[in-house]
């Protein structure tokens, strides 16, 4: 009887094979694709493996992300959260939400949405800057926290309407996973998604390897005309983000001031770190993890990098010579191209 069944289930069995195959070659033979443009007030860069051009696609996700996140939208979600506009935060902004307390909570407070008020103050952010001193900076100091902000039945509550949220910090990195998701969803096997240098890859490359990816050396750059590489990571199936104050910054009477702005001291970072590049499951989260380890210095970022075996990172920093040196997780060792 058992045999028979055996006999009976072959056919099946062989066809179901033979479709797998088929489907595989199929894919395979697949033209890559690549699409550009501008969102979030940067570019992206895209190639994905795949039948059709998706560029309509691409772009109505992140209009949807645009208008979750953006403060430079002006009816997106978090503006009228700043606005204290009574709305419904969709999924989108949900997700971000959730991840920034959690990061929030893991860095203590080096990352942190609710530092949108002083990064305006300074010019950094959606508000035009003012002069800044101790004062003013101690009268917005008592506006930061992410304790100060919480999610109340499916709505976002603030301790004090002067609590603003700024999440530039990981709007990129999580574009980036939002057009990841609509590729997984369309079975794409093979894709790279950029956005201002956060990125999600996944699969192989046109040259059926890994996906090279360069870490520019950390050179005052504020057009961002440079493009020597520091070193090339080979990367599949991961995302990764980049976060240095090499090309956001403005000097007044002769100081320079970064965009990095620490929440805990309402000032501009000032450590030895140039720029921190870190490789997650996630964009969203390498994006918020390199931002809290400019805020927090090399010692305090290799320590949190420590009790995070799933994080991997590259620093960038200057030694006490003040000549650039580098240093990394001993997991980043698998995505170095070999003889670097």
């Amino acid at each position: 009887m058992r045999k028979k069944q055996i006999r009976w289930q072959l056919p099946f069995l062989l066809l179901l094979i033979i479709g797998t195959v088929l489907i595989l070659r199929r894919q395979q033979s697949l033209p890559y694709r690549s699409n550009e443009g501008k969102i979030f007030g940067t570019v992206y860069h895209i190639t994905y493996q795949y039948g059709e051009d998706l560029q309509k696609e691409i772009e109505t996700e992140l209009k949807r992300v645009d208008g979750a996140l953006s403060p430079f939208n002006d009816t997106s979600v978090i503006t009228r959260i700043n606005r204290n506009e009574e709305v419904v935060p969709d999924s989108l902004f949900l997700r971000v939400f959730d991840l920034a307390k959690i990061i929030s909570e893991d860095t203590n407070g080096a990352f942190d949405i609710t530092v949108a008020p002083l990064v305006n103050a300074w010019g950094f952010g959606f508000k035009a800057g003012i002069g800044m001193d101790s004062l003013t900076i101690d009268s917005l100091r008592q506006y930061i926290g992410s304790e100060k902000v919480r999610k109340e039945n499916g709505m976002i509550v603030k301790s004090n309407e002067n609590v603003m949220l700024d999440c530039s910090s990981v709007a990129k990195g999580y574009g980036s996973d939002v057009v990841a998701s609509l590729f997984d969803r369309k079975g794409i096997r093979n894709y790279m998604v950029e956005i201002g240098g956060e990125i999600v890859m996944k699969g192989k490359n046109r040259s059926e390897g890994r996906w090279n990816i360069g870490i520019n050396k950390p050179i005052d750059d504020s057009l961002s005309m440079n493009q020597e590489l520091q070193t090339i990571l080979s990367i599949s199936d991961k995302g990764m983000a980049t976060s240095g104050n090499y090309r956001n910054f403005y000097y007044k009477n002769g100081k320079k001031y970064a965009h990095t702005i620490d929440p805990r001291t309402g000032y501009p970072v000032q450590h030895s770190i140039l720029s921190a590049t870190v490789i997650a499951g996630d964009c969203a989260t390498a994006d918020a993890y390199a931002t809290a380890f400019m805020v927090m210095g090399l010692d305090s970022a290799r320590l949190l990098c420590a009790r995070h075996p799933e994080l991997d990172a590259y620093f960038i920093y200057a030694d006490e010579d003040g000549q650039v040196a580098t240093c990394f997780t001993e997991g980043m060792k698998a995505y170095l191209k070999e003889g670097q």
